[in-house]
This record gives C-alpha cells, sequence and structure tokens, in this order.
C-alpha cells in the first residue's frame, strides 16, 4: 500500500531521490573535516601566529600544503552542500531560489579557489 495519490503517483510527484546521497555527502565531508581540523589547531597552537615569515614557511613546508588545500576544498564543499540545504528548504520562488543556488556555488567556488590558490603560492615560494 502507498501512501501516495493516485494523481501524485501519475504525475510522478514525489521525493526526487537525491536526499539521501546528499545527507550522505554532508556527513561524509563532516567527518573528513574533524581530523583536518583537529590537525590544523595542533599545528597552529605550536605556531607563532604573529610572525608571518614563521607561519608562511610552516604553510608551505612538507605536507602542510596538501591538507591544507584539502581542508580548504572539503569545507568550501561542506559549506556549499549545508548552503544549498537551507536555500531549497526555506526559499519558495522558483527564479530566487535558481539564483541563490548559482551565486552559492560560484561565491564557493570562488573563495575556495581563491584560498587553494593562496595556499599554493606560498607552497611555490617556499621551494623557491
Amino acid at each position: 500500500m502507498s501512501l501516495r495519490s493516485p494523481l501524485g503517483a501519475v504525475l510522478g510527484l514525489g521525493a526526487a531521490r537525491g536526499g539521501v546521497h546528499h545527507w550522505w555527502v554532508q556527513r561524509a565531508s563532516a567527518m573528513a573535516l574533524v581530523p583536518l581540523g583537529l590537525w590544523l589547531l595542533v599545528a597552529l597552537i605550536g605556531l607563532p601566529l604573529g610572525d608571518y615569515a614563521a607561519v608562511s614557511d610552516w604553510a608551505g613546508r612538507g605536507w602542510n600544503p596538501v591538507l591544507l588545500a584539502l581542508l580548504i576544498g572539503l569545507a568550501s564543499w561542506h559549506s556549499h552542500l549545508g548552503v544549498q540545504v537551507v536555500v531549497e528548504d526555506y526559499v519558495h520562488t522558483h527564479a530566487t531560489k535558481t539564483l541563490l543556488l548559482l551565486a552559492s556555488a560560484g561565491a564557493h567556488l570562488l573563495v575556495g579557489a581563491g584560498a587553494v590558490l593562496a595556499v599554493l603560492r606560498v607552497a611555490l615560494r617556499s621551494f623557491g
């Protein structure tokens, strides 16, 4: 027995079946951000944050640029997913919803790419 109305069944109205995947991706990105966030916290505690040269040297050494870029990418993606859920749930006008989703995706991509570029510039500067 189905809880869907006959009209809803004919028109194909109902769940888009994408919510479970979105939910899992949000949880997986959150779980990946936990160890990366702890790594960053522990690493920054031992650094003199007022000394640009020391922080810049640390950010360009070893695995630090790779982990920083991964943290930035995951945080940007996780934030994009969260904002997407809020917009889809609380904005009801189709045109406004579409505009906000596009603006959010663009802003998250721009901020994430800019931050990764900054890490790459620091990392490449320490090689030279």
